[in-house]
């Protein structure tokens, strides 16, 4: 797991776990990075790891691709992958690395998928951030033949909402985002909201940001969203 921001030595700071591509991507190279780069003048660290499809070898265009054949045979990527990074960030509370009142997971695609599991694995990650969400992945072309089948539409992230209904969470996409699907993040924004509410939560710290759409298929995010979405965060921490 790689971070950047102040010192291990330093002792316990907040801290975000950032998903997007590879770990090295999603901290330095840029537009990835854009959201880390921001909150790394706070006093906070921002974590990252390799997610599934992703790594020096792999090349991170061919990513979801390299999901659909271990997907295909009922292998649970995503779920192992969630429970293996969620033990990991469990490791640093104890170790006092991180607040553990000050924890979130962000991600960027593909990588909010990941990160609302890893959110769902471990309690102690109170907030979520992501931009241009994946939430249903038989949305994607990669996974268009598999729109029947009941294992790939339980990864799906609507079906977190049992698990994520105390969290407070903020999405942003655009307004024309064919790639993932305004309407399906919508419906996945939802259905936490009423789960929060059916728990009693009348007022559920749950938001979904539309924005004008940018780039391919209208996926990409605006420097500015990616500003906005980091500052969202670091208020919840206090920080700002």
């Amino acid at each position: 797991m790689n971070f950047i921001g102040p010192k291990i030595d330093e002792g316990p700071l907040p801290a975000v776990f950032y998903l997007a591509l590879s770990a090295e991507e999603s901290l330095r190279t840029a537009p990835y990075n854009q959201p880390a780069l921001h909150l790394s003048k706070l006093p906070l660290r921002i974590f990252s790891i390799d997610i599934p499809g992703h790594g020096r070898e792999q090349l991170s265009k061919e990513a979801l691709q390299n999901w659909v054949e271990p997907l295909s045979r009922k292998e649970n990527i995503i779920v192992d992958f969630a429970k293996r990074t969620a033990e990991s960030i469990a490791t640093l509370i104890e170790q006092g690395v991180v607040v553990k009142e000050a924890c979130a997971a962000m991600g960027l695609s593909r990588g909010v998928l990941i990160a609302a599991h890893v959110a769902a694995q471990l309690p102690a990650i109170r907030y979520l951030l992501g931009f241009a969400p994946l939430t249903k992945i038989t949305q994607i072309q990669e996974f268009a033949a598999f729109k029947e089948d009941p294992f790939i539409q339980s990864l799906d992230m609507i079906h977190l909402s049992p698990l994520l209904k105390d969290r407070t969470i903020r999405f942003y996409i655009g307004n024309r985002d064919i790639r993932v699907g305004v309407r399906n993040c919508f419906d996945c924004i939802e259905k936490f909201v009423e789960e929060a509410y059916a728990a009693g939560v009348r007022s559920p710290p749950i938001e979904l940001l539309i924005k004008p759409s940018i780039g391919f298929q209208g996926h990409g995010t605006a420097p500015h969203t990616f500003q906005e979405g980091a500052d969202w965060l670091a208020s919840q921490f206090g920080l700002l």
